[in-house]
C-alpha cells in the first residue's frame, strides 16, 4: 500500500492583521509573487525528497490570505505537487480566502489553476461584529462572496466566531439561521478566544472588553451542536459540521494522524520515518517562521526548515491522542497501533480511563476510543488527565 499524505501550502501575508489572530500572518507593502513562487516550488521538491512514495490525497493552501495568491502561482504549486507525487483522482485542493470583492473576483481564475473547495474567512454577519474583529469585508460583500464560490467550486465552507462581546444566545441562535441558508455542506463556528501575542490579549487584559461568561459560552456552544445536527451537518470535530461525506479531508488526515508535509513560511509536517505500517515514528519538521528569513533560505539550501525532530514512543501516543479525541467519530484502535505500535486504551491504562468513562466524558469499545459529545466540550480538561 502507498501511504496516504496531505500537503500543506503557507502564505504568509495578508493585508491588516487581525486583533484575534495569533497565526503566522504578516503585513507586507508589495509581495514579488515571481520569487515566492520559486521559493514554494523548491521546497515542495525538497518535501518530496522527504517524504517520497506517497500518494496526494489532498492539498491546502493556508495563511495567512491565500487569495493574495496570483492565481498562476496557485497552477504552479499544484502542477509541482501532482509531477512529484502519485495523486488521487479525486484530491482534494482547499485554499481559504478572504470574502471581499476583491478576492472574490479571482475565484474563477482559482478554480481554473484547479482550486476545487475554498474555505471563507466570513466570522460574523453582522457591520458591529466585523469592525470589532478588524475584518475589511461587509456583511453583503460576504454574502456576495459566498454565492460566488457557490458558482465557481465544486464545495465550500464558510466560518463564523461565536462568543463575541455583548453577543447573547438569541442572537447567535438569529446568525446560526442565517449562516444555515447560506450554507452549502460545511460550516466551521469557532468560539471567540483570546490568545497571547494579539491586540485582543492586550485589550482584554486593560479591561476593553469583556466575554460572556463560561456557562453562556457553553450554552451557544450546546445550541450550535444541536442546530446545526438538526439541519443535516452534525458536528465530525469539535468546531467543524458537515453534511456526511463533505467533511474537510485534509484536516481528517491531520486529526487522524496521518501524514502530511508543510512547506512555506512557519509550516510544520508530521510523516512516517520508515515505509507504511513500519511502526518506527514520525519526522516533524517545522520551516523557518519570518517570511524573508524563510525566503532567503530556501534561495540558499533549497529548503526553509527550522527544526526537525522524531516523535516516537510515548510521544507519538500523546500526539495521536490529542489529535483523534477531537473527532467526533473518535480514535480507530486499529488504525492508531499501526501508526503508533501501541494500542490507546492499553496504553492510558484503566487507572486513567476508568474515571473519565465512568464520569461520561469518553467511551470505549472493542474498535473505538472516543470523547462523548460532553468529553468534546471540555477536551482540554480530558487530555490533561490523559497525558499530562
Amino acid at each position: 500500500m502507498t501511504a496516504p499524505l496531505g500537503v500543506y501550502v503557507h502564505w504568509p501575508f495578508c493585508k491588516s492583521k487581525c486583533p484575534y489572530c495569533d497565526f503566522n500572518s504578516h503585513v507586507r507593502d508589495g509581495v514579488d509573487q515571481s520569487r515566492w513562487r520559486d521559493a514554494l516550488l523548491k521546497e515542495l521538491d525538497h518535501a518530496a525528497r522527504e517524504a517520497p512514495d506517497r500518494r496526494v490525497e489532498t492539498m491546502f493552501f493556508g495563511g495567512g490570505t491565500p487569495s493574495l495568491m496570483e492565481p498562476a502561482t496557485v497552477g504552479a504549486v499544484i502542477e509541482r505537487v501532482k509531477a512529484l507525487w502519485d495523486c488521487a483522482d479525486n484530491v482534494e485542493i482547499t485554499l481559504e480566502a478572504n470574502p471581499t470583492s476583491v478576492e472574490a473576483s479571482r475565484f474563477a481564475a482559482l478554480a481554473h489553476a484547479g482550486v476545487n473547495r475554498v474555505s471563507l474567512g466570513v466570522q460574523a454577519l453582522d457591520a458591529a461584529s466585523l469592525r470589532f474583529l478588524g475584518r475589511e469585508h461587509s456583511a453583503d460583500e460576504a454574502i456576495d462572496a459566498i454565492a460566488t464560490a457557490r458558482r465557481h467550486f465544486t464545495r465550500y465552507s464558510f466560518d463564523l466566531i461565536y462568543a463575541r462581546p455583548g453577543q447573547t444566545e438569541e442572537d447567535w441562535a438569529a446568525e446560526l439561521e442565517r449562516a444555515l441558508a447560506l450554507a452549502g455542506e460545511h460550516l466551521s463556528l469557532y468560539q471567540l478566544t483570546i490568545e497571547r501575542g494579539t491586540r485582543f490579549f492586550t485589550d482584554h487584559a486593560r479591561g476593553a472588553f469583556a466575554l460572556p461568561g463560561e456557562e453562556q459560552a457553553a450554552a451557544m456552544f450546546e445550541l450550535t451542536q444541536q442546530r446545526l445536527a438538526t439541519a443535516g451537518l452534525p458536528a465530525y470535530e469539535i468546531s467543524n459540521h458537515a453534511r456526511p461525506g463533505a467533511a474537510c479531508r485534509h484536516n481528517l488526515i491531520y486529526w487522524r494522524y496521518q501524514d502530511y508535509v508543510g512547506v512555506g513560511p512557519g509550516a510544520h509536517g508530521r510523516f512516517a520515518e520508515g515505509q507504511f505500517g513500519e511502526n518506527t515514528g514520525k519526522r516533524a519538521t517545522r520551516r523557518a517562521s519570518g517570511p524573508e528569513a524563510w525566503l532567503e533560505a530556501v534561495e540558499r539550501d533549497g529548503h526553509g526548515t527550522a527544526e526537525t525532530t522524531l516523535v516516537t514512543g510515548q510521544d507519538l501516543v500523546g500526539e495521536a491522542l490529542m489529535m483523534g479525541l477531537r473527532l467526533a467519530e473518535g480514535i480507530d484502535r486499529a488504525m492508531f497501533a499501526s501508526m503508533t505500535g501501541a494500542d490507546p486504551v492499553a496504553a492510558l491504562g484503566e487507572r486513567r480511563l476508568a474515571p473519565l468513562v465512568k464520569a461520561g466524558y469518553l467511551e470505549v469499545d472493542a474498535t473505538c476510543l472516543k470523547a462523548t459529545p460532553a468529553g468534546r466540550q471540555r477536551l482540554n480538561a480530558v487530555l490533561e488527565r490523559l497525558v499530562a
